[in-house]
């Protein structure tokens, strides 16, 4: 009777620990995989088309959380700053996100973003490019009380994100460069992609 109680209770105690569990990230890809194609409008309604895009040159793709995240708004901004100096290198690049269009335009606002923008509808970008991550509860229930509600922010996407992930795709459409890292307040600078 005491190993039942005692099994019971472990088990109690694991299921307890995996529903307190926080957030579990993805993998993202590494240098050297294939780039997955994709086609997407960007916030203009111009139809972009990663493997027409690597026709004309190499690709900078940034996935970012959304226009609320002042990390990822001083990464765009940065990636503005510098866009003459990466199209001089005969790169393009693309950002990526979850969030509605409208909160697309207050990214654009706020960066300046002079490059495509692409509104990843069901995922499926992020999805192939293992960035994506479903934000647990108390995360969710935390940013509410900052004023940011992923089912206004990010439509249907709801509570979902990407690591903020960069790669820098080769026209042969292998990923040549690839940072990855799941805390937010990390990103590859600008200089290093340059280089």
């Amino acid at each position: 009777m005491k190993q039942l109680i005692s099994l019971l209770s472990a088990l109690v105690f694991i299921t307890t620990a995996f529903a307190q569990m926080e957030t579990v990230y993805p993998d993202g890809l590494k240098a050297g995989d294939v780039a997955p194609d994709f086609t997407v409008a960007d916030q203009n309604g111009k139809d972009i088309q990663l493997k027409k895009v690597l026709q004309k040159g190499e690709v900078v793709l940034i996935f970012y959380r959304g226009q609320w995240c002042p990390h990822c708004n001083k990464q765009l901004s940065n990636l503005n700053d510098s866009l003459p100096f990466i199209t001089a290198k005969g790169a393009t690049v693309l950002a990526i996100t979850l969030e509605t269009p409208e909160n697309i335009k207050k990214t654009i606002g706020k960066t300046k973003a002079a490059y495509s923008i692409l509104e990843d509808k069901d995922m499926a970008i992020m999805k192939a490019y293992k960035v994506n991550f479903a934000v647990d509860e108390k995360t969710v229930e935390k940013y509410k009380k900052y004023g940011i509600d992923f089912d206004k922010v990010n439509g249907a996407n709801g509570a979902n994100l990407p690591v903020p992930a960069t790669y820098i795709i080769g026209v042969d459409g292998k990923i040549k460069y690839a940072f990855f890292n799941p805390d937010y307040t990390q990103r590859a600078s600008v200089k290093v992609l340059l280089e």
